[in-house]
């Protein structure tokens, strides 16, 4: 996994820096988000590791992608077809996201819960992560009945363990200790 991130890194950043300077944040996320959906096609996999030509590769890929990508995008597609690097396109489009996130200074939290969160319950969580981080805060909310009671937050390398299960597990560490 990190070695593809190191592969990635570059080329998201690249095409990052590009829709900077040409105020086209939001498309080159979505052309990106696209192309990677592409790619991790179960039809478009076995060829994107075959042995099929680089420009042959390129062509049948812009084809599928047709609309979704424009002719910068194309570029950015055939310069990773020509490095053997289409199959890295869903960790460029997420390390694309991440480069966004940070220049917006927005960051998703994934919000799991052993309830349905009221949108007042999401509002409170958003606004109190958004203080904490200072960042705009987007909630990926979600159900987990194995929690018993309360939720667990992540937002980047923050964790917060609100849980009932959380809170069993780490007195059962302490009883054990």
């Amino acid at each position: 996994m990190a070695e593809l991130t190191t592969i990635a890194r570059p080329y998201a950043k690249a095409a990052f820096d590009f829709a900077v300077e040409h105020q086209a944040v939001e498309k080159w996320s979505e052309m990106l988000s696209f192309a990677a959906l592409v790619s991790e096609n179960e039809s478009m996999q076995p060829l994107l590791t075959g042995g099929m030509a680089s420009n042959q590769l390129v062509n049948l890929f812009i084809s599928v992608c047709g609309e979704q990508v424009d002719k910068h995008g194309q570029n950015l597609l055939k310069v990773m077809a020509e490095n053997g690097r289409l199959g890295v396109l869903p960790a460029v489009a997420k390390l694309y996201a991440e480069f966004r996130n940070e220049w917006a200074k927005e960051i998703e939290a994934d919000v799991v819960s052993a309830v349905e969160l009221t949108q007042e319950q999401q509002q409170q969580i958003s606004v109190s992560l958004g203080k904490r981080l200072a960042r705009k805060v987007k909630l990926n909310c979600s159900i987990d009945a194995g929690l018993i009671a309360g939720v667990i937050i992540t937002a980047g390398d923050l964790v917060i363990d609100g849980s009932v299960r959380g809170k069993l597990n780490r007195l059962s560490d302490k009883l054990q200790s």
